[in-house]
């Protein structure tokens, strides 16, 4: 990937997490050529500057590299393998370039949270027409992502993980090379996996103690400073006990990411007994509340069943982050000798 080229990169899906990996990067000096179905979503970045691509086949055939960030893999195989998708972008780039000195592989970067088989399977497309692929979900709350400051994980060829580089630490903080293509995704899945947990244990450990007597605020605190804490409870508990739920993500997707989850359990054949009740826990909430709802109104579930309300005085409606915005940096994975 040629150094001046690189700084020119394509961005598919600018939702609710898109959007501020996006913006990270326009704002550290990226060219952005952007891609989304809402004219809405792309303005703000039209007008600093960017350039609007009119299918994903002209984003891919401008820049070197393409992101996605989209909401289900099914949406990531549409952008990617209509007539006029990325692929064919890809293919007819690397067939003008044919023979053309220093013309470097074009990049996929999957960011969406996706299945581990889908993101193999399109990046073996990706190859077949030229390019490369890597999966570089995030994890850290949109909070995170809108100051440049979220982990991410990435899936892939060695040398692909370090011509991202640059880009990643951009875009995150905490930047982690997990293996092959696909790795990242399963391992995100994972660590989405055990959020849901630590949310639903949240829940029920807010209504038993205002239910038991306890001041809200202050079995925040207890939790907070004790062995209980998380960076869920952090974040999810404070929007709870505001009574906003906000957290920029929705129950639909809690369910598609637990479902991912449970599918690598099954393929393995492990008998898990959390997993399961997660699964029918959310199910439950979305067919009640609706798959847009805010995911932290999982809660409802449990002030239905009491009567009880469960906020408190005094927490905010959204989590901001308060740290600066500072260079990333590749975790590097300590082994034993």
């Amino acid at each position: 990937m040629q150094s001046d080229a690189a700084r020119r990169v394509g961005f598919l899906g600018l939702g609710n997490v898109g959007a501020k990996l996006a913006g990270s990067l326009q704002r550290n000096g990226f060219e952005l050529v952007v891609r989304d179905l809402d004219p809405a979503a792309m303005a703000p970045f039209l007008d600093a500057s960017a350039s609007e691509a009119s299918s994903g086949a002209e984003l891919a055939e401008r820049c070197d590299v393409v992101i996605t960030c989209l909401p289900t893999p099914a949406a990531s195989a549409a952008v990617l393998e209509a007539r006029d998708g990325v692929l064919a972008g890809f293919a007819s780039a690397a067939s003008a370039a044919a023979g053309s000195a220093g013309s470097g592989s074009k990049i996929w970067a999957e960011m969406s949270t996706t299945d581990h088989h889908e993101v193999r399977r399109l990046g073996a497309l990706v190859e077949a027409a030229g390019g490369a692929a890597i999966d570089c979900p995030v994890s850290g709350g949109c909070h995170r992502a809108a100051t440049g400051n979220i982990s991410i994980f990435a899936g892939g060829e060695r040398h692909t993980f370090e011509a991202m580089l640059p880009l990643l630490t951009t875009m995150g903080r905490r930047i982690l090379h997990t293996g092959a293509l696909g790795s990242a995704s399963i391992l995100k899945v994972v660590t989405n996996y055990l959020a849901t947990a630590n949310l639903v244990s949240l829940c029920e450990a807010l209504v038993t103690s205002q239910a038991a007597g306890m001041d809200l605020a202050t079995a925040y605190e207890a939790i907070r400073i004790s062995s209980g804490n998380s960076f869920v409870h952090e974040t999810e508990s404070q929007v709870i006990l505001n009574g906003s739920r906000d957290i920029n993500f929705t129950m639909d997707l809690v369910c598609k990411d637990i479902g991912l989850f449970a599918d690598i359990a099954a393929e393995q054949g492990l008998p898990l007994e959390l997993s399961p009740l997660l699964v029918d826990v959310f199910a439950d909430g979305a067919a009640r509340y609706g798959d847009r709802e805010w995911s932290p109104n999982i809660i409802r579930r449990l002030e239905e069943a009491t009567g009880r309300t469960i906020t408190a005085p005094g927490f905010p409606a959204e989590i901001v982050d308060d740290e600066p915005e500072v260079p990333g940096a590749e975790v590097v994975v300590r082994r034993g000798e």
